[in-house]
């Protein structure tokens, strides 16, 4: 498996797809920076030659993409941002509710979790007829 920038992207997959195994580079990014570099994309990751890596690499570096770490801090600390100064996003981060304005009645499942089903706890003496 080559390593790219500390992630391991598969070597069997075409180059193309394997670069979007590192976070931060989606399909248009990866195919931005093959263009860039002039490098197949059809190409596998393992018959990638040491010096078309070194120029991805370059490419990625140069071009001042944030990946891996450097972007999921900058996501993290834009989402405790929100959360501090207690903006409606930020609130419903806090709360694991839907942020974008999404109907939470019905859905919303996967931000909300498995369902919580609330039972009703009866009196003992209703059914006697006590109560």
């Amino acid at each position: 498996m080559p390593r790219l920038l500390g992630v391991e992207i598969p070597a069997d997959k075409r180059i193309e797809a394997s670069l979007t195994y590192i976070y931060g580079i989606g399909p248009s990014a990866a195919k931005r920076v093959l263009e860039q570099t002039n490098i197949d994309p059809n190409l596998r990751a393992k018959d990638l030659t040491p010096h078309q890596i070194n120029e991805i690499i370059q490419t990625i570096t140069g071009n001042k993409m944030l990946i891996e770490g450097d972007l999921r801090r900058e996501v993290q600390s834009n989402l405790k941002r929100l959360q501090a100064i207690n903006c409606y996003r930020g609130i419903r981060h806090r709360r694991g509710l839907p942020v974008r304005g999404q109907r939470t009645s019905t859905n919303a499942r996967t931000r909300k979790g498995p369902r919580k089903t609330v039972g009703v706890i009866r009196n003992k003496d209703a059914k006697a007829g006590k109560v």
